[in-house]
């Protein structure tokens, strides 16, 4: 199985950031803009692109709809966009602004009956869920909401046997602690959902620093990487990563 590199921006007040482990006082803020970054990469080859609205992930809604209207214009990337999905007037609204698969996060964990009924009425190629995630001190991974302050009841896997039963296929995993810091994918957490759930399409996310962390989850099978920081800074550059 080869995995699709996704290179990911995450939009703030219209601009491109990136935080580190979620904490909106530890901001970047990049240079490039938007329509441009995401043009950047479309030439370079991408397929799909990872967008993430930070304003409505603190305050709801959904403010891109413009950003996404320049991109399809502009391109023939696939758009995954997420952040803050509460309702489903905010998930039509997104999908009719022209995004291609909406990531739910927080939702997936304190309504699941809404978002089970989403994934029937959507069908589970348009609706990616994405968790958070930490390992307890019984080595159990849970899963983070609310900022990252509150960790679920029950462990990631009880939840994605929840969904896989409702027709789950995208899941977007990330392991809190590398968020952001540069430190490389959390192999251990790839290597367990690529065991216990083969048929999900995981993408990995967090604290990919190099290409030999994009070949190390190429070796395990992990279908999807998302690509952040590492390629605003320049340490890659996504056709490397596609190659590697």
């Amino acid at each position: 199985m080869s995995t699709v590199i996704i290179p990911a921006i995450d939009i703030r007040d219209g601009r491109v950031v990136r935080l580190q482990q979620g904490d909106y006082a530890r901001q970047t803020t990049y240079a490039a803009e938007p329509v441009a970054q995401a043009l950047a990469y479309a030439q370079a080859g991408a397929e799909w692109l990872h967008l993430v609205d930070l304003d409505a992930a603190r305050l709801g809604g959904f403010s891109l709809a413009a950003l996404v209207a320049g991109i399809k214009r502009s391109s023939a990337l696939k758009l995954q966009a997420g952040g803050g999905v509460r309702t489903h007037e905010q998930l039509t609204a997104m999908f009719a602004a022209g995004v291609d698969r909406a990531v739910i996060g927080t939702l997936a964990l304190t309504d699941k009956p809404a978002v089970r009924g989403w994934l029937a009425e959507f069908g589970p190629e348009r609706v990616t869920l994405a968790f958070d995630v930490k390992r307890d001190a019984e080595g159990r991974w849970r899963c983070a909401s609310h900022g990252w302050t509150e960790l679920s009841a029950e462990g990631l896997d009880d939840i994605l046997a929840e969904y896989r039963d409702a027709g789950l296929c995208h899941v977007l995993c990330t392991d809190i602690a590398r968020d952001g810091l540069l430190g490389g994918y959390n192999l251990e957490l790839y290597a367990h959902l690529r065991a216990r759930w083969p048929t999900l399409q995981v993408q990995a996310s967090g604290g990919v620093a190099g290409l030999d962390d994009i070949r190390a989850v190429k070796a395990l099978g992990v279908p999807g990487a998302i690509l952040g920081r590492a390629l605003l800074e320049g340490r890659f550059t996504l056709q490397e990563a596609m190659a590697c």
